[in-house]
């Protein structure tokens, strides 16, 4: 992967860019606010080299309030290829709704006190930068919370609310099959069923199973 971070806790930036380059992967910039992210990310583009994803924290200077995560949606609108994760403490509802909802690839939002395995985070950032999602558990209760009268989702029955609940995370249909402790051809029938309750018809150009999250997210 091509990766651009930014952080402004310079140890936390060059300890990302440390596990991610002992990993085999390139960090080709390293920013420390969300001006600086829009610059570093449209230079390489012009030049060419988009890269694979964006690694962001939401607060950062100048007014540590939710800069990064903006940045992160300019980006997105800019350069729809480009994945992008946000690292943070907290969970900004109204632009991780945005963010998420204006994707169709490569997206996701890990709180940084709950990522618990270097491994797993270095996975999550591959997903994302090949066009996967990677939610916290938390994230999706957050943002689930906000929109619970909806009935976008009504037709699903309780097990399908699970199952998608789990894609939404990020989960492979086997990592739901454990999960759940049910078959794999169990999952991949739930997931069936999920698409086609919510009118996902199969697509040489949309990848169903993020169409599926976001609906599930921005309902």
């Amino acid at each position: 992967m091509r990766v651009v971070i930014a952080e402004d806790s310079v140890l936390l930036r060059e300890g990302l860019t440390r596990l991610l380059n002992d990993r085999g992967h390139e960090v080709v910039a390293g920013v420390g606010d969300g001006e600086a992210l829009i610059a570093a990310v449209s230079g390489l583009a012009e030049g060419g080299a988009l890269p694979d994803v964006v690694v962001a924290d939401v607060r950062m200077p100048p007014t540590h309030t939710d800069e990064g995560v903006r940045a992160a949606v300019r980006l997105r609108e800019r350069f729809p290829a480009l994945g992008v994760l946000v690292l943070s403490q907290y969970v900004e509802e109204q632009y991780a709704t945005e963010l998420i909802a204006g994707s169709s690839r490569g997206v996701g939002y890990l709180l940084k006190d709950r990522v618990a395995d270097v491994s797993e985070f270095v996975e999550a950032v591959a997903r994302v930068a090949t066009g996967g999602t990677a939610l916290d558990p938390e994230v999706v209760a957050q943002l689930l919370g906000r929109s619970r009268k909806q009935d976008v989702l009504a037709g699903l029955t309780p097990r399908e609310r699970e199952v998608l609940g789990l894609m939404a995370e990020g989960r492979t249909n086997s990592a739901i099959a454990t999960q759940l402790v049910v078959s794999h051809g169990a999952v991949e029938k739930h997931v069936s069923n999920i698409f086609m309750k919510l009118g996902l018809a199969q697509s040489d150009t949309d990848h169903r199973r993020v169409l599926a999250v976001l609906t599930y997210l921005n309902s």
